[in-house]
Parts: structure tokens; C-alpha cells; sequence
């Protein structure tokens, strides 16, 4: 027992120490960064089709000996002499711009979506494409409303989009995914949830019980419908509903808007389907992995993967690390009461 009190006395030490060192460098950073102009982000491309062409030229020299590989290199060296002496120089590669948005409640992938979809738009023509992979299992409507909003600027700059979703794209992440014209979805990826929810608790009764008065003042009739500790009324209640209606109506004018083919009525429920039902319902166009997708189009296109990465100071970068530890646990926490059907 006194091994244990004086460990847990050290780790005690221990843990504030590292604090008062995190605090000392926070403050540092603070120091030199106070007066200087924020850095902006800088965009990253890489060549996809290295990046798949770095993978088989791995494998080919795990499993053929070298009098094969050399063989096998001498081969493709004619053919692409070959291939250039006969090519239409005028005739250049279609490219395919790729995009990643990994979503969470807030849509937080959105910043660096708009630079993304900024760049490629200064060059990117109708000739070219555009593919997201998006996952999201949808959140605040303005955050995905946003999003959504950033999807449409390719749409309407007639540069073709294609959206594929290899695990799930519900709610907000489907009110970005029909964006595409034209939508791929691994067999078991999850979508649709086309719909509105909105939940919270009330304690005013727990309140009431040990004589503790909350007191709620508005200016404007509908400032409050619903509160936690507040008496909510059904008049109330019935404002708040009229609210969730309306925003699901726009939600279902959205998804028709960009697929007329629905009918809306039937897959605006709320309820989710997996790829191969969805496709059925007219969610998907296409039953096909991400990986699957980029791979054919690499073998006629050139594929740049675009990503704008923000430049953190440390301050910033340790506030993140922080908040991203509450997140995971809410989100975790979040996950397993919702999605429990799916495990």
C-alpha cells in the first residue's frame, strides 16, 4: 500500500511537471508569434499514378528473379518508346483531380476542402474530373450546407464530379454526396438518412425536486423553444417541430435538385441502406471501392491528389491534441449509442 502512495505521489509530480512545461512552451510560442502575420496553409500535390506504379514495380521485384525483371523492363521501355513515337502530341492525358473530406459533426474538413476545390478550378476544364471520397456520417446542417455549397462550385464550373463512398455517407455527407454526377459505392458502404433529428435533455423536473428555480428571458416570441433547464411548453414544442419540417423539406428539395431520378418521397424517411439497396433505390449509381475506381481511371488519366494542410503554431497544435482527445471519446461515446445496429 505504501509502494502505491508513493507512486501515485510521483506520477502526481511527474504530470504537473510536464503541464508547467507545456504552459513555459505555449508561452514562448505566444512571444514570437505575437506581431507576426498568421501563416496561410500550402496546397500538396502528389501523382497518383507513381503511386500505383511504385506499388507494382515493388511486387515485380519481390516475385520475379532478375532475369525476368530485366526482361520485363526492356519490354516496357520498346513499348513506350513505341507509345510516344505513334502518340498525337496534341492529344495530352484527361486528369483527374482527387480530393478526400473526412467528416465529422462539424464539417471541420470543409476549410481545407474550399482551397482544394479553388485551386483545381483554376485549371481544371470540362475535359477533366473531379473525384471526393467522402465518408461522413453527417452533423450540423449549416456546417454540411457549407460543404455542400463548395461541392456545387465544381458542378456549376462544368467540370465533371464523381463521388465515391467506400463506408458511409448519411445525412449531411449525403446531401453532399448527390452533388455528383455520379455517385460509386463499395457493396457495404452505408447512406441515405435523409432527414432531420435534433435531441436534448430536460432537467427542469430534477431541478424542481430540490427547490432550484432556472429562470429563461427571451425578447421575441420563438428566441427559446426548447431548453434543457427550462419548463418547455408545448406550444414549444410544437414551433420546434414546425422548424425541423421546414429544414427537412429544403433538405429533400436539395437531394432532388441534383437527383431528379429519386423518388424522394420513398428515401427521404430518415432510413439508411447499404450500397447494394441503395442502388436499388436509385442512391448509386455504381457498386465499386474507391480503390477500384482510381486504379482503371489511372491507366488513362493522370491522377493528382490535392490536399490544403493548414501550418498549426504550437499553441494551436497543443489546444488541438487537447480538443481532439475530448472529441474521439464524445464521438466513441456517440457512435455506440447510435450505430449499434451496424457492429
Amino acid at each position: 500500500m505504501e509502494f502505491f502512495i508513493e507512486y501515485a505521489g510521483f506520477l502526481a509530480k511527474t504530470v504537473t511537471l510536464v503541464i508547467a512545461i507545456l504552459v513555459v512552451l505555449a508561452s514562448f510560442a505566444a512571444l514570437r508569434s505575437k506581431g507576426r502575420r498568421k501563416s496561410a496553409g500550402q496546397l500538396q500535390v502528389s501523382k497518383l499514378n507513381d503511386f500505383y506504379k511504385g506499388l507494382r514495380e515493388r511486387l515485380e521485384q519481390t516475385l520475379l528473379d532478375k532475369d525476368q525483371l530485366k526482361a520485363l523492363r526492356k519490354a516496357e521501355g520498346k513499348a513506350e518508346k513505341a507509345g510516344k513515337k505513334h502518340k498525337d502530341k496534341s492529344a495530352a492525358k484527361p486528369r483527374v483531380f482527387v480530393l478526400d473530406f473526412d467528416g465529422d459533426i462539424k464539417a471541420s474538413a470543409t476549410e481545407s476542402l474550399r482551397h482544394e476545390i479553388t485551386a483545381l478550378l483554376t485549371l481544371a476544364t470540362p475535359k477533366d474530373e473531379v473525384v471526393l471520397r467522402l465518408e461522413s456520417g453527417g452533423g450540423m446542417v449549416h456546417s454540411y450546407g457549407l460543404a455542400s455549397s463548395q461541392l456545387a462550385r465544381i458542378r456549376q464550373a462544368g467540370v465533371p464530379l464523381t463521388v465515391c463512398i467506400d463506408k458511409v455517407a448519411a445525412s449531411g455527407g449525403y446531401m453532399m454526396a448527390c452533388i455528383g454526377e455520379k455517385i460509386i459505392s463499395a457493396p457495404f458502404a452505408v447512406l441515405g438518412s435523409i432527414g432531420v433529428v435534433a435531441q436534448l435533455p430536460n432537467v427542469n423536473r430534477l431541478l424542481k425536486k430540490h427547490d432550484i428555480d432556472f429562470e429563461v428571458l427571451t425578447a421575441g416570441e420563438y428566441k427559446r423553444t426548447l431548453t434543457v433547464f427550462g419548463e418547455n411548453t408545448e406550444k414549444g414544442r410544437e414551433k420546434f417541430q414546425e422548424d425541423l419540417d421546414i429544414t427537412h423539406e429544403l433538405f429533400k428539395n436539395f437531394v432532388s435538385s441534383y437527383r431528379p431520378q429519386l423518388a424522394i418521397d420513398e428515401v427521404a424517411t430518415g432510413e439508411v441502406w447499404l450500397g447494394v439497396a441503395a442502388q436499388g433505390k436509385g442512391l448509386v449509381d455504381e457498386l465499386k471501392t474507391s480503390d477500384e475506381y482510381l486504379a482503371e481511371r489511372a491507366k488513362s488519366a493522370e491522377l493528382y491528389h490535392l490536399h490544403y494542410a493548414e501550418r498549426k503554431s504550437l499553441q494551436e497544435r497543443i489546444g488541438m491534441a487537447a480538443s481532439g482527445s475530448v472529441d474521439r471519446v464524445l464521438l466513441s461515446w456517440w457512435s455506440r449509442l447510435t450505430q449499434q445496429r451496424f457492429w
